[in-house]
């Protein structure tokens, strides 16, 4: 255990992923399925833009991927709170196949047009829809109280992995073309789907209630009314919505750093790598106290690290700020994760998990929006900055406005009007 100044860092063991079957095969189900999502995401720009040669069709896609989310992401907490959670991501992950085998066959064909395209996006977006805010909701399914922080710390490893893997394997396969692609993406999925199938869960809480606007609010009025998972879940929001200096990567590695493609690539591969190897360091030393010190201490050098990149002339000192923003914002990303499932009802995880999933996709797209129309005012260095600022902003404001969460000492949310047991 180590201990300063109030951090604690305990050593976590023995790890989940060796001593539980189930929670091993969601974890590398998740490697599979978001692989095959990051190299999907490539193929299916490539293609649109060498179809169509627009910037606006290609801004489309992200569209048509949104527009589900938003509108289903309620909707499919509802039903990984009333059906096998199980079965609802393996139904996913094999509708998503077809969704992609019918990409191959209209690519091989000669006769895929955009719209084609446009519509195997949104079925996509809405698939994902389904399928994150369950997976989320299995994880409590599968593991120990005490085991989620480190679980979740897995979690996010599986993530980042995917997100470095991902991108390169889809840019390398598109030499070959897009097919091969789309043929690799769709047996990770069917990977993946399967792995999924052979999952047995510890426990099974299903409350019969009835399909209704109420009970689809329910995930929104617990959230609101838990004000620890609000300031969590709100602080990540608006932290990414400002901070969102990697949708600005092309222009720095162009216009600032002048590093062309290859420095481009390793702008894109430093943030995933600081969060990477910062996640395996939680799979072992997991945030037992402290969580709220913690969580701001994160965000702080998130901020302070976007300031750095935006300043930075150098392409070594970007790549160590692009590095710690990536780690740091892995430490918000479990300690979020961990909050969100150890207080949240079981029979209530896939409705809350899909109003954070719903946060945190508002975040990523709109993020990019914000800082691209930044970036057109006021030019990419100083929106930059500005958004580093403005991190650094929230993180004071969300101090006062959530005090119990500055002081927050574990994840047990012990606030005054907080009923014993009633986080699960």
């Amino acid at each position: 255990m180590f201990q300063q100044e109030g951090f604690i860092i305990a050593a976590s063991s023995p790890s989940v992923l060796r001593t539980n079957r189930s929670y091993r095969h969601l974890w590398l189900a998740r490697i599979f399925a978001t692989t095959s999502f990051q190299m999907l995401t490539v193929a299916i720009s490539w293609q649109m833009y060498a179809l169509t040669d627009s910037a606006f069709k290609l801004g489309l896609v992200g569209l048509a991927e949104f527009i589900p989310m938003l509108l289903l992401t309620l909707v499919a907490g509802q039903v990984a709170d009333r059906f096998d959670r199980r079965r609802i991501v393996f139904i996913c992950q094999l509708t998503e196949a077809v969704v992609v085998s019918l990409l191959v066959a209209a690519t091989l064909g000669h006769w895929i047009q955009s719209y084609h395209i446009l519509i195997a996006a949104a079925i996509l977006g809405a698939s994902r829809s389904f399928e994150n805010p369950t997976g989320s909701a299995l994880v409590p399914d599968l593991v120990e109280r005490e085991e989620l922080p480190q679980a979740a710390a897995w979690s996010a490893s599986a993530g980042q992995t995917a997100s470095i893997v991902g991108p390169s394997l889809g840019g390398l396969l598109l030499w070959i073309g897009p097919s091969a692609v789309y043929f690799t993406s769709i047996g990770a999925l069917l990977i993946s789907a399967f792995l999924i199938l052979s999952i047995k869960v510890k426990r099974t809480v299903r409350k019969d209630e009835a399909v209704s606007m109420d009970s689809l609010l329910n995930g929104l009025r617990f959230v609101f009314k838990r004000k620890i998972i609000l300031g969590t879940i709100s602080l990540d929001l608006f932290a990414v919505l400002l901070g969102g200096a990697t949708a600005l990567l092309p222009i720095f590695s162009e216009d600032v750093l002048h590093t062309g493609e290859w420095g481009l690539g390793l702008l894109r591969t430093a943030p995933a790598v600081g969060a990477l190897l910062m996640s395996l360091v939680l799979t072992r030393y997991s945030i037992q106290h402290a969580i709220g010190k913690y969580l701001f201490s994160s965000l702080a050098i998130f901020g302070l690290a976007t300031i750095l990149f935006a300043v930075s002339k150098n392409l070594a000192l970007s790549l160590v700020a692009l590095f710690l923003i990536g780690a740091s914002d892995v430490v918000s990303v479990v300690i979020r994760s961990t909050l969100v499932q150890l207080n949240t009802p079981h029979e209530m995880q896939g409705r809350v998990n899909a109003v954070n999933m719903l946060f945190i996709g508002t975040s990523n797209q709109l993020g990019e929006f914000e800082s691209g129309t930044m970036a057109n005012w006021f030019g990419a260095v100083n929106a930059t900055i500005i958004g580093g600022i403005g991190t650094l902003v929230v993180a004071v404001l969300w101090m006062y406005l959530f005090p119990a969460l500055r002081t927050l000492k574990t994840f047990y949310d012990n606030s005054p009007g907080v009923k014993e047991g009633e986080a699960g």
